[in-house]
């Protein structure tokens, strides 16, 4: 039984199978707890939302402030109040109408033995332990030891920090159990009797035996794919969905897992239905799996559609040029977008994921040596190897699916050009028996599969890290498109591809989730507003850039100062130190000068002063700034009601219902501070919520979306959609080209049949061709709803 609440008669608590009509992201960390979460419910609730999101809430590394490097799936994180504390902040939301969702970790855990009981069980007893089919890991490799990368040095300069304490080896802070009767061997016997080998740190990037979170050695993939392994790791949250604690689920990561359709598929059957999000990152034109039992992906691909309504198509081109001119980039190094992902993914899959691509190269040859084929055989590992990076490095998606055709996303225009990298033609055959491995062509059996699974788990870590951690660094022209699922080398989306999709979404995936900003996006959604106008006045931003580079401190390089001087102008005023941390997070990311394993000191510190002594305070830049404030109020503004109004479930991240200017994490991870609702955005977002709460019917499955079309001379500068029938959206695009053209002069909007009433000014109404200028006197937005007698 729901219990009762505090909340206006007219609007329903949620119940456990409907799906939110907008949800609230909270970061939960220990300095923001459950209890502050409660806190902040009336006042998250007072927005209109429906759910309340919240970052995971199991148990997590001690001091983590995200909490995705969980330690155990039983119990909910005591730093964050316990599971009472989660249970009364449940109580809290649904006294004020709200569910709650919550974020899922199933493809990682963290490689913390001191915490993570389940693999302390594993590193003491091997692969026998009851917990060994937990971990992706390859007992062939490394002598049947699980490699662990944690010394600060070669083995041989660290023996003497190694403690042995009773059944525990300590080595600084961490804290490793002893196999059962070698606690008084001699230390160098001590370490060669365990199931595990403590090395060097630098090891991990090419000796590394198990399967990680992208690159990252300290979380190591989990097998859930083992119905034992499901059940066991995510009984605590079936528990409490079970129990309506919890209603929905934000899937993190699937692309790390096996199979994704075959555990989604488990987790929905599970879970009776209730309403779920997949964080999956889709490309452009590719469609999210249509046999996934969903409600659709976590938002980036409404992300970078909503985005590219706010750039200039032909002032991108022009900043790209001057970008090229000013930086002077290679062209594999930041010139041009595609070379830079190539280049790119070659660096990451023969330094990053060399391990990675070493056990795939070992499967595939035991496959050619033992093939029933003889065409599969004779196949040296290199030419696998060559073949197996040549093909992964030219994958335009994140992974190949079973449900889905292979070959579409694996071309045979791809393994032509794999071919291209062999100089005996007769060589280049490893190739085609690569991609028949990944297609399903050369066999069936526990090996091919096997084969498939890895090709697609080191995909999609591949892309991840290649295009996201790598070429978003090195290809600067436009950072506001440098996004999660963005396209930088196609940054605008006319408004006929927008209404396309958004035709799409609401006829295949009506209640998939939508975002602008997260906790894991690069900029926040309002500084990513305030950089695209500079596509509105590109010679602008040049000027400027010329000015403050002949005037200002040394620049570290070009390619950086571009950079640097893009995130001071969309950041706005901000202390040194926040713009300093993120631009060090960038040129380690690029890894062009200096990297988070190579770090050049010198280069870093020049980075560090030129951003302390140039942009992090110059009042050239804070003059354009504020000289284009009406233009980037007006990307803020549009940019939040589109997403609000749109197909799906929009998700607003803490704090974004107001001005929010963050970037990279852990900038955007701050604890949450509730806003006072007295700026034109939070009046803008609350309007939304409240109409989409109050008439669910208009925004949800069964709703219809209608594009609607601007007439005049300024036609372009409006675009506007209809919801049922019922609300209509309208906002401003390009508003600096607008003024500078002018205004909108006899530009109208056809509106349906009927009257229209103002959501955001009630006073106003508008009736059949309503007049651009008339719509949009006071805000560069409008939100109607139709007038009932």
């Amino acid at each position: 039984m729901t219990p009762e609440r505090s909340g206006p008669p007219d609007e329903a608590v949620p119940t456990a199978t409907t799906a939110p009509t907008s949800t609230y992201r909270l970061q939960l960390q220990p300095d923001f707890t459950f209890a502050a979460a409660a806190a902040a419910v009336p006042y998250v609730a007072s927005l209109g939302v429906s759910h309340l999101h919240l970052s995971p809430v199991l148990e997590a590394v001690p001091g983590s402030g995200h909490g995705y490097d969980v330690v155990d799936h039983a119990r909910v994180r005591g730093e964050l109040g316990g599971e009472e504390g989660l249970r009364e902040l449940s109580r809290t939301a649904r006294e004020h109408g709200l569910g709650l969702v919550v974020d899922i970790v199933p493809n990682h855990m963290a490689m913390a033995p001191r915490h993570n009981r389940a693999l302390w069980e594993v590193l003491r007893e091997g692969p026998a332990s009851s917990y060994a089919r937990w971990f992706d890991i390859d007992w062939d490799a490394q002598d049947g030891q699980v490699l662990l990368p944690v010394l600060g040095g070669p083995l041989g300069d660290e023996l003497d920090q190694f403690v042995v304490d009773g059944r525990e080896l300590r080595y600084y802070d961490h804290v490793l159990p002893l196999r059962e009767g070698t606690e008084k061997l001699p230390l160098p016997q001590l370490l060669d009797a365990q199931w595990y080998r403590p090395v060097w740190w630098r090891l991990a990037r090419t000796e590394l035996n198990y399967r990680r979170f992208f690159s990252i050695s300290e979380l190591i993939g989990v097998r859930v794919e083992d119905p034992e392994v499901f059940t066991a790791t995510h009984a605590k949250i079936l528990e409490l969905l079970d129990e309506g604690v919890v209603d929905g689920l934000r899937v993190d990561h699937p692309d790390g897992l096996a199979d994704p359709e075959a555990y989604l598929r488990r987790l929905h059957e599970a879970t009776g239905g209730r309403w779920t999000v997949v964080e999956k990152i889709l490309a452009e034109g590719e469609p999210l799996p249509a046999a996934w039992p969903v409600a659709g992906t976590t938002g980036y691909d409404a992300l970078r559609h909503v985005d590219g309504l706010f750039v200039d198509p032909a002032g991108a081109g022009e900043l790209l040029g001057q970008y090229r001119r000013y930086a002077a980039p290679q062209p594999d190094r930041g010139g041009h977008w595609a070379a830079t992902v190539r280049r790119a993914a070659y660096k990451v899959i023969t330094h990053e994921l060399a391990t990675e691509v070493d056990r795939l190269t070992r499967v595939a040859h035991h496959l050619c040596v033992h093939a029933p084929d003889p065409a599969l055989r004779d196949h040296a590992p290199w030419a696998l190897r060559t073949a197996l990076c040549e093909l992964l490095v030219r994958m335009e998606v994140y992974r190949p699916y079973a449900s889905q055709d292979a070959s579409a996303v694996l071309t045979e225009e791809a393994a032509a050009e794999a071919r291209a990298a062999f100089v005996v033609p007769e060589e280049a055959r490893a190739v085609d028996t690569v991609r028949d491995l990944v297609l399903g062509l050369a066999g069936e059996g526990p090996g091919c599969e096997e084969f498939r699974t890895r090709f697609a788990q080191t995909s999609s870590a591949l892309r991840a890290k290649s295009v996201e951690d790598t070429a978003f660094y090195r290809y600067v022209p436009l950072l506001s498109v440098n996004e999660v699922g963005g396209n930088p080398g196609a940054p605008a989306v006319a408004p006929e591809a927008f209404h396309a999709y958004c035709a799409r979404v609401q006829r295949d995936w009506p209640t998939t989730g939508t975002v602008l900003s997260t906790h894991d996006t690069k900029r926040s959604a309002d500084v990513r507003a305030a950089l695209a106008v500079l596509t509105e006045c590109p010679e602008r931003w040049a000027g400027l850039l010329t000015e403050v580079t002949r005037d200002g401190p040394g620049v570290p390089d070009a390619q950086l100062a571009w950079a640097a001087w893009q995130t001071a102008f969309g950041l706005g005023p901000a202390d040194a130190e926040r713009l300093q941390g993120a631009l060090l997070k960038h040129v380690r990311e690029a890894g062009l000068y200096t990297s988070w394993t190579e770090q050049d000191p010198g280069y870093e510190s020049a980075v560090a002063e030129f951003v302390a002594r140039g942009p992090a305070d110059d009042r050239r830049v804070a003059a354009l700034r504020a000289a284009l404030t009406p233009y980037v109020r007006a990307n803020v503004l549009a940019a939040a009601l589109v997403q609000l109004t749109m197909p799906g479930v929009p998700d607003v991240y803490q704090g974004t219902e107001d001005e929010y200017l963050a970037l990279v994490d852990p900038d955007n991870r701050r604890p949450f501070e509730r806003g006072e609702l007295l700026s034109e955005k939070a009046g803008v977002t609350a309007a939304a919520l409240r109409l989409r709460r109050r008439r669910p019917d208009v925004f949800g499955e069964r709703a219809t979306y209608r594009p609607l079309s601007a007439e005049g001379r300024a036609a372009a500068h409006c675009v506007a959609f209809a919801r049922s029938g019922e609300v209509v959206t309208a906002v401003t695009r390009l508003s600096l080209r607008l003024a500078e053209a002018g205004g909108w002069g006899d530009t109208v909007l056809a509106l349906p049949p009927g009257r229209w009433g103002d959501v955001l000014a009630p006073e106003r109404e508008f009736t059949g061709h309503a007049r651009a200028a008339d719509l949009f006197a006071d805000l560069p937005v409008v939100l109607l709803e139709r007038v009932r007698d």
